[in-house]
């Protein structure tokens, strides 16, 4: 509805140019391109949430992405609400928040895009602008994040020692869910296969593979500078799709390694703890355990790592229990995390810890069981064999669609 409204009330309309009768002052009209620009945004965010098609759209009257007002840019960044240990405080950071809202901005079109000829719940497109899609916004996504500024730009295996403003660190996560989301559907898609070679189908992987990890390694670093209770609904959802990638690769392998089912485990344990706070995290949190459930995986038992491996996770918990007692089959699959520690930092990245962890009232034990992101981060460092693309291709993702109030269910998880 508010949507709607800013339609009804001209906002999507560039006031300088076609102000008609109305005559803006340089402050109207710069709220209103503010205004509209955040809209748009949160209007592509929204539509994953709910699975429903984008409403506002960029039209060659929309207002353009120009500030005139950059003093936000300059302005000494400081967290609010958040208490640090004794001896400790947030360095004076610059906010940079004009840059980051502009490439947000740019960012959210590519989503657009993405959402429309992929993940529209109303119209499935054809094969050819699919792939056409892939092709396009993969190059737009390469671009945007070629150009975006050193500063606003996280590298996974060269984060800083503190995290910075939490408007750069959703912003990263963003385009990384983006890129997820974009490659997602050609990873898990039999139909596309047989129209690209042998080096895009790896790249697929890769991209879904070292944004996933980024994910949790970015998502680790803020919640241990500011704390479970400051973490937005944005970030939560992108664990949620970096989950979805660590639950694909368990699917299609029928393989559940160590290191696969820590960070699995790390995106549940994070859900969980943020669920309080996001109600909406409980659809999220159902799918996942449902699929857990399919897999018999219990995700939160201690690793093994002696000579039986992990690949009997996915076995251990059939004939024995009989089809007679499915109740107890899925008390004993899924678990509180309340007997899991999130690993201390530096697990997901390769950064000392810039605070102590915040105290939340939970009681956790260790399972150091970890792979180093940074070895994700190198793309040329993968070998993947076509046997091993071929078996992603026979499972389907969870949908993106974590509402229990949604548009519909029948939101599509893969664009097939």
């Amino acid at each position: 509805m508010a949507f709607r409204l800013v339609e009804d009330l001209g906002i999507t309309i560039d006031s300088r140019k076609y102000s008609g009768s109305v005559q803006f002052s340089d402050e109207d009209v710069e709220i209103r391109n503010r205004l509209f620009w955040s809209c748009y945004f949160w209007d592509k965010l929204v539509s994953l949430y709910f699975g429903r098609s984008p409403i506002i759209q960029d039209t060659p009257v929309s207002p353009p992405q120009i500030l005139l007002d950059d003093t936000a840019e300059i302005e000494i960044w400081t967290p609010h609400g958040v208490v640090f240990p004794e001896g400790m405080h947030y360095p004076p950071t610059q906010a940079h928040s004009t840059s980051c809202f502009m490439r947000m901005c740019s960012l959210s079109e590519i989503l657009n895009q993405i959402i429309i000829h992929i993940y529209d719940p109303i119209r499935q497109r054809p094969e050819a602008q699919i792939l056409n899609c892939v092709r396009e916004q993969g190059d737009n996504l390469r671009k945007w994040w070629n150009e975006l500024p050193p500063f606003l730009k996280l590298i996974v295996n060269d984060l800083p020692t503190y995290c910075p403003p939490s408007h750069i660190v959703t912003l990263n996560c963003i385009y990384h869910t983006t890129n997820i989301l974009l490659h997602r559907p050609m990873l898990c898609s039999r139909p596309f296969r047989s129209s690209e070679n042998a080096a895009e189908n790896a790249n697929h992987l890769v991209q879904c593979l070292s944004s996933a990890t980024s994910i949790i390694s970015l998502y680790d670093l803020y919640r241990r500078t500011f704390g479970d209770s400051h973490v937005v609904l944005s970030l939560a959802y992108s664990i949620y799709t970096a989950a979805s990638i660590f639950l694909l690769e368990i699917q299609a392998l029928k393989y559940a390694s160590a290191s696969t089912l820590e960070k699995l485990r790390y995106c549940i344990v994070a859900l969980e703890r943020v669920r309080s706070a996001n109600p909406v995290i409980n659809t999220a949190l159902g799918l996942v355990e449902k699929e857990l459930q399919k897999l018999h995986i219990n995700i939160m038992e201690p690793l093994d790592l002696g000579t039986q491996g992990t690949a009997s996770s996915l076995t251990r918990q059939t004939s024995s229990q009989g089809s007679s007692q499915p109740d107890q089959q899925n008390q004993d699959t899924v678990q509180s995390p309340s007997t899991y520690t999130l690993p201390p930092h530096g697990a997901f990245s390769i950064t000392p810890p810039p605070f102590t962890e915040h105290d939340t009232g939970t009681s956790y034990t260790m399972d150091p069981s970890l792979l180093n992101p940074a070895e994700l981060s190198q793309e040329h460092m993968y070998d993947i064999a076509p046997e091993l693309f071929e078996a992603f291709s026979y499972v389907a993702p969870m949908t993106t669609n974590v509402s229990t109030c949604g548009f519909g269910t029948d939101w599509p998880s893969s664009g097939t």
